[in-house]
């Protein structure tokens, strides 16, 4: 069985996020950049699923610029044993991020499609849900745990009251949520076989997929500063605030 599992390059979490000045977007010239990390905990759990004797291959797709193959190699040194690089400059949106996933999973003949379950710089937290609905496959978002047997995956959802657990009949699209798995650091000889395996490098237009985006960004504004915080003497003072001044009872 083939694993496909997208990761997407993003400004790394540790980066303290910086508006542009002209206002279009968040500035990415000279910042670090890391692998999404939810897609980092979905290539984990394909490497995982692998090791199990589940899953024959694991394919890394990631779409973006010619930089976005180092966040492939990141995923091979990983475990992954290929990858593809769809190149495209500018925003590529969810929907034809879905629409390219969906023509991949079609050609490579995959039969699990793994993505973390939103990406840490849009939170939109739709591609997988777009995927799945444009192939016609069962879904299981938000998975904090996946068996596959039988032909089926049984995954564990964090839902709003607790935990779902769904059974899905491959090929399937599911997923990744925080408490799946911890990734694994890459060790310096994975590392270095990671630069043999093989990259694919293809268009959107290859794959008949147009990614003109379809949204425009008005304005984009860092959130207001937040006012220093005051000590009260008593809780008659406190109630006092919050009527006269937060007017909040």
């Amino acid at each position: 069985m083939k694993v496909l599992v997208a990761v997407k390059r993003v400004v790394d979490y540790n980066v303290k996020v910086r508006v542009k000045s002209d206002k279009t977007g968040v500035e990415t010239a000279g910042v670090k950049m890391s692998m999404n990390p939810f897609d980092e905990i979905a290539v984990e759990e394909a490497v995982r699923l692998k090791e199990k004797g589940a899953v024959e291959e694991v394919i890394a797709v990631s779409i973006g610029v010619a930089q976005a193959q180092e966040t492939i190699r990141t995923a091979l040194a990983m475990g992954a044993d290929r990858g593809i690089l769809v190149e495209a400059d500018g925003t590529v949106e969810p929907l034809a991020v879905a629409k390219i996933l969906k023509e991949l999973a079609k050609k490579e003949g995959v039969e699990l499609v793994l993505l973390g379950k939103q990406a840490i710089d849009d939170d939109m937290n739709a591609t997988g849900q777009m995927l799945a609905a444009l192939l016609g496959w069962p879904q299981g978002t938000f998975a904090s745990k996946i068996e596959i047997a039988d032909g089926s995956a049984t995954v564990t959802r964090e839902v709003d009251g607790g935990l779902q657990t769904v059974k899905l009949k491959l090929p399937a699209v599911v997923t990744a949520d925080l408490r799946l798995n911890e990734p694994r650091y890459a060790s310096l000889p994975n590392i270095m076989k990671a630069r043999k395996k093989p990259i694919e490098t293809v268009k959107p237009a290859d794959l008949n997929v147009d990614v003109t985006p379809r949204l425009t960004v008005i304005n984009v504004s860092e959130p207001p500063t937040r006012k220093a915080g005051v000590k009260v003497p008593d809780v008659a003072t406190l109630v006092e605030k919050l009527r006269n001044e937060a007017k909040v009872i």
